[in-house]
């Protein structure tokens, strides 16, 4: 009998693929899949898709961006994520901690995008506003729920795995949402195509009920000695006493700053230079669609090659230079190659880094506090770039330009590597692990 470990066995690649795929299709990373089809869609709901909303009602570019202040919820949430760890739902309790918050924020979400739909920005823009800003909470406990639930369902070694696997799910739901709002609002307008959009919050809710509560959360729930009460301060407390912690948190404050900073105004060039919306959904949503699913995989071979450090530092790097091929672009002017390009780049390296930097942000985690401690970290990992977006990106962009404001955020990205680079020289990485992140837990 062959032996496939032996490298020097002659074997066709159809003996070959089926055991590379196989640590994809356990039950843990499908389900990541899941999860993260319907962590993507809110994000569209009220980021690409609301600015295209906006700009065909001819609202200015200043009130578009400022919209995008919405998101910043998901940075606040870390505030009431301790409730997710703490409090259990009265009746959706008897399925699990984890599950019942599953159903419950799937359900707050469907109403949230409902109520977005049936709003005319052209009517009230404070009312559209609030009912963005009611979504971005929803989406956020929403986010919350499935990021704790995602961590604590896979093993250490299935990190990478699993990043790879919520990523792909991530812009799946993020991409065919975006790509449904925009061909419905077309045909039918934007109200059935946000109600329609909703149902992206089913994914997740079924993944939680056929997979129940995560083995690895009871476990660590039992060996826990801290009382209910103060589930609000120890997750803090806890990550804070590690050594380099503060340092820790300014990386992943300055990490993708450059990088989320572009990223939401994209739509914005889009439109300035004249590309329809069936254009935007081939390019943008189409290749971009593809180009990062090619980076998720290349991003699971470098994961696996080169380790966990070497491999989020050539992340970084290419997330940083991938802004300047929409510089590129923007002085091109209206060229669909050029914007095939642009998003393909740009959606490869954000592939290739969502695999590496969430493997390694969700290792930080210690999973008596997984939802209260990876709330507060993916919440900082785009505060700074978020709120610049919503307050400076529209003048910046009618100031500057669209290809000097695309060289200034490859800038802007420059400050995050460096502190990634001084961490790897102090041993700042290792040091910085959860117990998500190792193999045995502590007695």
């Amino acid at each position: 009998m062959t032996d496939l470990a032996n490298p020097h066995d002659q074997v066709s690649w159809r003996r070959w693929l089926p055991g590379a795929l196989r640590p994809y299709l356990e039950p843990a990373p499908l389900a990541a899949l899941l999860l993260g089809i319907s962590s993507g869609f809110p994000y569209a709901m009220i980021g690409a898709t609301l600015t295209t909303r906006l700009a065909q009602d001819g609202i200015d570019k200043k009130s578009v961006t400022a919209f995008t202040l919405a998101f910043l919820v998901y940075n606040l949430k870390f505030l009431w994520a301790w409730v997710v760890d703490g409090v259990r739902l009265p009746g959706l309790g008897r399925l699990g901690q984890r599950v019942s918050w599953l159903i419950f924020a799937g359900l707050l979400v469907i109403v949230a995008v409902i109520n977005l739909a049936w709003i005319d920005p052209k009517a009230s823009l404070l009312a559209t506003a609030q009912a963005a800003v009611f979504v971005g909470i929803a989406g956020a406990t929403f986010d919350i729920v499935i990021d704790a639930y995602r961590i604590e369902i896979l093993t250490p070694q299935q990190l990478g795995v699993g990043a790879g696997m919520s990523q792909y799910g991530w812009r799946i739901g993020s991409a065919a949402a975006g790509a449904l709002a925009l061909v419905m609002a077309t045909r039918f307008g934007w109200g059935w195509a946000y109600t329609c959009c909703a149902a992206f919050a089913l994914p997740a809710m079924l993944a939680g009920l056929l997979v129940g509560e995560p083995a690895r959360y009871r476990a660590a729930i039992q060996r826990a000695t801290v009382s209910r009460w103060r589930t609000v301060i120890d997750p803090l407390l806890e990550f804070f006493r590690r050594r380099g912690a503060w340092l820790v948190l300014l990386f992943i404050l300055l990490h993708k700053i450059g990088d989320t900073l572009a990223n939401l105004t994209f739509r914005l060039l889009f439109d300035d230079l004249g590309f329809s919306n069936d254009e935007i959904a081939f390019y943008d949503v189409g290749i971009g669609f593809w180009a990062f699913l090619i980076g998720i995989f290349v991003g699971g071979v470098v994961y696996e090659r080169f380790g966990m450090k070497r491999s989020v530092m050539v992340s970084l790097i290419l997330m940083a230079v991938s802004n300047v091929s929409f510089a590129a672009l923007a002085a091109a002017g209206h060229s669909n190659g050029g914007m095939a390009a642009a998003i393909g780049f740009e959606n490869f390296a954000s592939g290739l880094g969502g695999v590496t930097v969430v493997a390694y942000f969700s290792a930080l985690c210690d999973l008596r506090f997984t939802a209260s401690q990876y709330a507060l970290i993916s919440a900082a990992a785009s505060v700074l770039g978020r709120f610049a977006s919503g307050t400076m990106a529209g003048g910046l962009i009618e100031r500057m330009g669209y290809v000097d404001f695309y060289l200034l955020t490859t800038l802007l990205a420059l400050p995050g590597i460096c502190v990634f680079w001084f961490m790897l020289r102090r041993g700042l990485v290792d040091d910085s692990m959860g117990t998500a992140g190792l193999s045995k837990p502590p007695a």
